[in-house]
């Protein structure tokens, strides 16, 4: 979280008000640096987190409290045995056990804040825990929460890099020119298990432009 820290304070820093009193104009290089922020701000709560639902419906309160709860759109897919052989593999799940691949959009009102892809075993969740996945557009997360499961993060990856490497030791002037943010930022790769180290769940989530506010 250091790293979180000092990137606010060159926020602050760089939005600073001027002699006279009034805020100093903003330039894309604050643009870049708040960007930075909040990235690394969400990486930070993913990987602290057992629940990515819990930490995006956090985001979205923060945008707007009155905003619906976090909805799934989801599908169902079907995978190449070979697919199905590593998903086995890393859930530890046997030959003949049934494996479930729902893809998901997670919004906040209309905003699609990230899509995942989610391999799980339905034989490991309670009937009713199949039936709220199988019926409605409740997130894997919620359903799931009675089992007071554990996120296991196998790989986080940012896809967009505001600042680049070594950026604090040149001048702000070298970064002052405008930033395309692309439609994915951020993405990891999570075991869900059970507290006694059953994983159940796999997944891989991508993180969409809408996480960050420009």
């Amino acid at each position: 979280m250091r790293l979180v820290g000092g990137l606010l304070a060159a926020v602050l820093a760089a939005t600073a008000l001027a002699p006279d009193g009034a805020a100093a104009p903003a330039s894309h290089y604050v643009q870049r640096l708040r960007l930075q922020a909040q990235l690394q701000t969400l990486n930070a709560e993913l990987l602290g987190r057992d629940s990515a639902t819990g930490v995006l419906q956090d985001l979205c309160d923060r945008r707007d409290p009155a905003a619906p709860r976090i909805r799934a759109r989801r599908s169902i897919l079907e995978d190449a045995p070979e697919v199905l052989a590593d998903v086995r593999k890393r859930l530890a799940a046997a030959s003949n056990e049934p494996v479930i691949h729902r893809r998901v959009e997670l919004t906040c009102g209309e905003a699609v804040l990230s899509r995942a892809d989610n391999w799980y075993l339905p034989t490991r969740l309670t009937p009713e825990m199949n039936r709220q996945l199988d019926t409605t557009d409740t997130p894997f997360g919620v359903a799931v929460k009675p089992l007071a499961f554990q996120r296991r993060t196998l790989s986080a990856n940012l896809l967009f890099a505001p600042l680049p490497p070594g950026w604090e030791a040149q001048p702000a002037a070298a970064f002052d020119q405008a930033v395309t943010i692309p439609p994915e930022v951020l993405q990891h790769r999570a075991l869900l298990q059970t507290p006694d180290g059953r994983p159940f769940s796999l997944l891989v989530e991508t993180y969409s432009d809408r996480v960050l506010v420009p």
